[in-house]
């Protein structure tokens, strides 16, 4: 064949021998070559098919894998432009790098709202929570979104974040936290997905500064007044479920998501256990629950109330109670505690009124033990002994003396 590709080999399609050619091929034989494949060096290559189309090809070994990079057909990307193109992926290719995640990255790169989405799709199904996850996207909507979401998640700088943030770092600290940690997660995935290099969350801190954090604990009732709130809750809503709840959940010391999602299925009346599962729990362990005798007289009236409904405490049919009915409950009484401040009422008197052992108290708050050693030799939940501690709250909020204090 008499063309500029044959002199620097042998036919098409073949692979050239002698010296490596070097720009092989013009751009009068680029338009009139007939089929085949055809060197112009670099590792370059003119394809032309027998309909006639014309594309470019490159050749190249990246990470000890032979690939075939397309370049884009002839009608589109002229004979210098392919060889410019072919020439840094080359380089890039003997340098350790991959041309063609470099491509992927520019052609596939979501913006930050798309990367969001995908982020909280990955993590929701590890979530207790379905509230958690509309609340993850929301505190995004609200603050990120407006500045980088249509921003391509590779161009997020730390000047955006900056922007973000610091309006809000002093004046709603909490929520500033809280923004800067799901941004953090979002540019984390775009990092593991190599669409970045690194993440510009790490060099925030030092420039916004310290927040001066104030532990601030949850509000929580002295021991003493904890029967007198039972009093003033129990029977006074116009659903029983409420009030019921409330009381079950402070005998049995138990976190409100715990109480709220207990299900029929979990209670054992004739062995008087609560047997909550481990998905349920903050520590992601099964955790069984003694129930004393008025915790079953709470079952039964409960049972009375909705005996088709699968949760022990609903709202009618196959609904909980929802997650703000104990805070508004105890807001309409006046009752200066959260639902959770009631373990904290009940710890402080195990503490001061009681000389139950430390460890018994701690397992039945469904503590994890903070001691990696005395962790992997503890094997049993003191489940006996927690039934007596248990009754023993129980008799306390009930004793006379203390409902009259």
């Amino acid at each position: 064949m008499n063309s500029p590709a044959s002199s620097a080999g042998p036919a098409p399609g073949g692979k050239p021998k002698g010296r490596h050619p070097d720009k092989a091929l013009s751009a009068a034989f680029v338009r009139a070559a007939p089929p085949g494949r055809y060197c112009d060096g670099n590792t370059l290559y003119l394809f032309v098919q027998r309909s006639g189309a014309r594309s470019w090809v490159q050749r190249l070994v990246i990470r000890g894998r032979r690939r075939d990079l397309g370049l884009g057909s002839v009608a589109l990307v002229s004979l210098a432009e392919a060889r410019v193109t072919a020439r840094a992926n080359r380089k890039l290719a003997r340098e350790g790098g991959d041309p063609m995640a470099e491509r992927r990255r520019a052609q596939d790169v979501p913006s930050f709202a798309e990367a969001a989405a995908r982020v909280l799709e990955q993590k929701q199904a590890g979530w207790r929570s379905e509230k958690h996850a509309s609340d993850w996207m929301a505190s995004l909507h609200r603050y990120a979104f407006p500045r980088i979401g249509k921003v391509a998640v590779s161009e997020v700088t730390s000047a955006d974040l900056l922007e973000i943030l610091s309006p809000i770092w002093y004046t709603k600290a909490a929520t500033a936290r809280v923004v800067l940690q799901r941004i953090r997660s979002v540019l984390d995935w775009a990092v593991a997905m190599e669409f970045r290099t690194g993440n510009p969350c790490d060099r925030l801190r030092p420039v916004l500064g310290s927040q001066h954090r104030v532990i601030r604990h949850m509000r929580a009732l002295p021991h003493r007044e904890v029967a007198s709130a039972i009093r003033a809750v129990r029977g006074s809503s116009r659903s029983a479920a409420g009030p019921l709840a409330f009381e079950f959940l402070v005998l049995t010391v138990a976190r409100w998501g715990e109480v709220r999602w207990a299900e029929w299925e979990e209670i054992d009346d004739d062995a008087r256990v609560w047997t909550v599962p481990a998905a349920r729990m903050k520590a992601k362990r099964e955790h069984r629950v003694p129930l004393c005798p008025r915790a079953l007289e709470i079952l039964a009236r409960a049972r009375k109330l909705d005996g088709h409904s699968p949760f022990v405490f609903s709202r009618g049919g196959a609904k909980p109670l929802s997650e703000k009915t104990l805070r508004r409950l105890l807001h309409r009484h006046e009752i200066g505690a959260v639902p959770h401040g009631f373990r904290s009422s009940f710890r402080d008197w195990a503490a001061e009124n009681t000389d139950h052992p430390r460890e018994v108290v701690e397992a039945a708050l469904a503590h994890v033990v903070q001691n990696k050693v005395e962790a992997a030799y503890r094997r049993t939940d003191l489940f006996e002994r927690r039934r007596h501690l248990m009754n023993d709250w129980a008799a306390y909020l009930a004793d006379d003396r203390v409902r009259r204090a």
